[in-house]
């Protein structure tokens, strides 16, 4: 049996849509109209989970980097000698294992 795959189907799952006069009726009905709202009013009433940190002071202790550590020219990061893949010769730029990848 040949099948025409151009010929329009009919599915029976979707509804019957809604004329134009339907459509127009609704958009003038007030109880269908879209709600307003200020979105800066919305953010400043909501509160995220957990206790306020509004007022705290965030104090970190760094250490400085290492003579068995470098710095990756790639990422950034502080790596142990050990993790060090190549340094270029004229730049002296230093490139960890996984950047080198």
């Amino acid at each position: 049996m040949a099948t025409d795959y151009d010929a329009p189907r009919k599915n029976d799952d979707e509804p019957e849509s809604d004329s134009l006069e339907e459509l127009k009726a609704r958009q003038k009905d007030p109880s269908t109209a879209a709600i307003d709202e200020d979105e800066n009013e919305v953010a400043e009433g909501f509160e995220l989970p957990g206790a306020d940190l509004s007022r705290e002071e965030l104090s970190v202790h760094v250490v400085p980097q290492l003579d068995d550590e470098f710095t990756c020219s790639e990422c950034f990061l502080v790596h142990h000698r050990s993790q060090l893949s190549y340094t270029d010769d004229k730049t002296g730029l230093s490139v960890c294992v996984d950047c080198a990848g």
